[in-house]
């Protein structure tokens, strides 16, 4: 109890930050926005974009280098690598905008983006 005596205005910077983490997390919790696409890129080069309304599996890249990335139920994950260290197979599926898949190995990145993929317009409307 003494130590809350003269640490009172610690303990109140503590709460009040804590309170705020909490009110962020839940702000971005509630206002997180599905993906409509995910981007993919190897090499730092766009390879190719696909919609998460199709359930596909695809194998990306060739040789000793390739990952096996899946889409099923509005989700993207990556269930098979060559690389060693198996990173990307651990990560949880994606769907939310903003959110990746990263094999630094294979220097392929996957990334869930809003809207629909830029190769599925077929004209502009003005």
């Amino acid at each position: 109890m003494n130590w809350l005596k003269t640490h009172r205005n610690d303990a109140i910077l503590v709460a009040v930050l804590l309170a705020a983490a909490g009110a962020l997390a839940l702000f971005l919790w509630f206002t997180r926005q599905s993906g409509g696409y995910v981007s993919v890129q190897m090499d730092g080069e766009a390879v190719m974009e696909l919609s998460l309304d199709k359930d596909i599996w695809i194998v990306l890249g060739e040789g000793e280098r390739t990952n096996t990335l899946v889409i099923e139920n509005r989700r993207a994950r990556v269930v098979e690598a060559s690389c060693p260290d198996q990173i990307c197979v651990g990560h949880w599926p994606v769907r939310y905008e903003g959110e990746s898949i990263v094999c630094l190995p294979h220097k392929l990145v996957v990334t869930v983006h809003s809207g629909l993929p830029a190769m599925d317009y077929d004209a502009v409307a003005g």
